[in-house]
């Protein structure tokens, strides 16, 4: 889109994105919480940006860990161990503080979320991954629940395996320091637009890793210190 409409600013970028989103809520989807993007400081020196981006989860996005997803539902599927938190409280913004997003938090999940791009070879811009829903593609949760308290965010490790090798390592302060900063982030970018996020909404908190590409037949696990693990299994099949 960035080749096709250079004049294309951030802001058209969202109102795009929005667009997408009012026309999966009338297909008969609907948002069930928000992902953030571009959280580490060496992908935002790559894309040229100095803030993260964010895009909406809807509820044909969440997939089971359980049962391996067909790869006919994606174009180029790449896979990232991110922290999921499930709001028990709403967040309003402006003004949100990490003690608020804190408080707000009922639980964490560990989680994978697969991203994919409509444009070929990834070879995106900041304006055209948030006009494409900030490249995201599914999600997958964890099912045990954890109490934040019980957690230190910010030294969260996390691994990351591809069918049972280690790919990729990382802790929480990859996230904006802390994914804390990230999810008081997002309250306020989204409030700025008259947003709130609700209780019992998912926000994927940004990825802790590089991102790994995935190939049909691929089992990825995250494995998170203090939290848990996660596995994604992504099918031989050609038809979602």
């Amino acid at each position: 889109m960035s080749a096709t409409y250079p004049g294309a600013t951030i802001a058209d970028a969202y109102r795009i994105q929005q667009e997408q989103v009012r026309a999966w809520a009338d297909a008969g989807d609907h948002v069930r919480g928000h992902k953030i993007g571009l959280v580490s400081a060496a992908i935002q020196r790559q894309m040229g940006v100095h803030e993260p981006d964010y895009g909406h989860l809807t509820a044909g996005m969440f997939r089971s860990e359980h049962r391996p997803i067909p790869a006919g539902a994606f174009l180029q599927p790449r896979i990232e161990p991110e922290i999921a938190f499930v709001l028990g409280a709403p967040l309003r913004g402006p003004g949100v503080t990490v003690d608020d997003a804190r408080r707000a938090v009922r639980c964490l999940l560990p989680a994978l979320e697969i991203v994919d791009s409509r444009i070929r070879d990834w070879r995106i811009s900041i304006v055209d991954t948030i006009a494409d829903n900030a490249s995201t593609g599914a999600v997958i949760l964890g099912s045990t629940p954890i109490d934040p308290a019980d957690v230190d965010l910010a030294s969260t490790s996390c691994v990351l395996l591809r069918n049972g090798t280690v790919a990729e390592a990382g802790t929480g302060a990859a996230v904006l320091g802390t994914p804390l900063n990230a999810l008081a982030w997002l309250a306020n970018a989204v409030g700025g637009l008259g947003v709130s996020l609700g209780p019992g909404q998912v926000v994927l908190s940004g990825s802790i890793t590089r991102a790994i590409a995935l190939a049909p037949g691929d089992s990825i696990t995250a494995d998170f210190s203090g939290i848990g693990r996660v596995t994604a299994m992504l099918g031989e099949e050609d038809a979602p």
